[in-house]
């Protein structure tokens, strides 16, 4: 658990990196309200750093937020006092009983589970739907093959203030994974403190993924936004209710 989003990724991540978050979440809250569910529990699969999170608690949520990263959750704690965070892997986590679970950020797509893989998924959406109350829904995106359209890796940088990340995307078509190998540079007084993670994705066609949740008891919509917050390329999301 500790090679993945460790304390210099998790700081940019949540400083330079929030856009995903804050600009999905009208959209998912809209969704709540127009499913009639304006109180109770939230499970947040994959919180992040709890920007998620704390926009749930604004609007008077419960929130138990779910992450793999000890240095993400310190900072969830941080920014969510009033919220519940728990540093384990999301397809591992027990799932009580409530009325949504959302996962942002593509949360679903990341091997960072050995074991993880289609079944794993699969006994997930099972786990979800039995946690769910009559009419509840899970929210949540993946992302799909084509991320890196060329052959080549993609090379490309982001900076702040007092940090760079640079990232190396490479797709491999035929086993649908995408790897990220991930530099990042934070200043620390005089100098700048370099540290690597090499994250690997696996990426599902929207239709595999709409027909699994399908075939668990879920009615399925498929979006390409959250509200007016347009996905980026080759994303998608998914509304999946539990029939009341």
């Amino acid at each position: 658990m500790k090679d993945f989003y460790k304390e210099d990724l998790a700081f940019i991540h949540d400083v330079g990196f929030a856009d995903y978050a804050l600009k999905s979440a009208p959209g998912i809250l809209e969704i709540l309200h127009q499913s009639k569910i304006h109180e109770g529990l939230v499970v947040d699969l994959g919180c992040g750093s709890g920007l998620w999170a704390e926009e749930l608690t604004k609007a008077y949520y419960q929130v138990l937020g779910v992450d793999i990263s000890e240095s993400l959750i310190a900072i969830a704690r941080k920014r969510v006092p009033d919220a519940e965070f728990r540093i384990e892997s999301l397809f591992k986590a027990d799932i009580p009983p409530c009325n949504a679970v959302t996962s942002v950020g593509e949360c679903l797509n990341y091997l960072f589970d050995p074991d993880n893989d289609c079944q794993t998924l699969i006994d997930l959406f099972c786990r979800i739907y039995s946690a769910l109350t009559p009419g509840g829904v899970f929210v949540f995106d993946i992302a799909e093959p084509g991320q890196v359209i060329q052959e080549s890796p993609t090379k490309g940088f982001t900076e702040g203030e007092d940090w760079i990340v640079l990232v190396e995307k490479e797709e491999n078509r035929e086993k649908r994974t995408l790897t990220r190998r991930i530099i990042t540079f934070r200043k620390e007084g005089e100098y700048y403190r370099r540290d690597d993670e090499v994250h690997h994705v696996q990426l599902y066609e929207a239709t595999d993924i709409a027909r699994k949740l399908s075939e668990v008891g879920f009615q399925i919509q498929t979006m390409r936004s959250y509200g007016e917050y347009a996905l980026p390329r080759a994303h998608a999301a998914f509304i999946a209710r539990k029939p009341a």
